[in-house]
């Protein structure tokens, strides 16, 4: 009895790993083309400003940032936004002035419908920069 036990524990723990999901082979290859001679700096909690415009979508589980030369990448805290990389858009609300920061819950619009269709937790934003020569 007490051996089942511990195999059922087991079993739970392991249901509640945070792995992450592989990526696509498409999805890797555009995050490396976007990233490709650039190096990553040290994580920031905030950006203090984006636009929308200069979001590109990686997959669900990976959103990059342009601001200027640099680009931010975000791999989502909370798993995936499921649906995000499907076209559809990504709503965040921005309080106190902070600005876009880790920890923040984002929501996935359907343009569509208009509905709410998932939504997730903003990780760590890393910065990349060209390579000093």
């Amino acid at each position: 009895m007490r051996g089942l036990a511990l195999v059922l524990i087991g079993a739970a723990v392991a249901s509640c790993s945070t792995a992450p999901e592989s990526r696509s082979l498409s999805a890797e290859d555009h995050l490396q083309k976007v990233l490709a001679g650039k190096v990553a700096l040290a994580p920031v909690d905030c950006l203090r400003s984006y636009s929308s415009n200069d979001m590109i979508v990686i997959d669900d589980g990976t959103i990059l940032f342009r601001e200027g030369g640099r680009v931010y990448r975000n791999d989502l805290g909370g798993g995936r936004c499921s649906g995000l990389a499907m076209g559809n858009a990504l709503l965040t609300r921005q309080f106190g002035g902070q600005g876009l920061c880790r920890g923040d819950v984002a929501q996935v619009l359907s343009p569509s419908s208009g509905m709410i269709v998932g939504s997730c937790v903003l990780g760590d934003f890393v910065p990349y920069e060209r390579a000093a020569r």
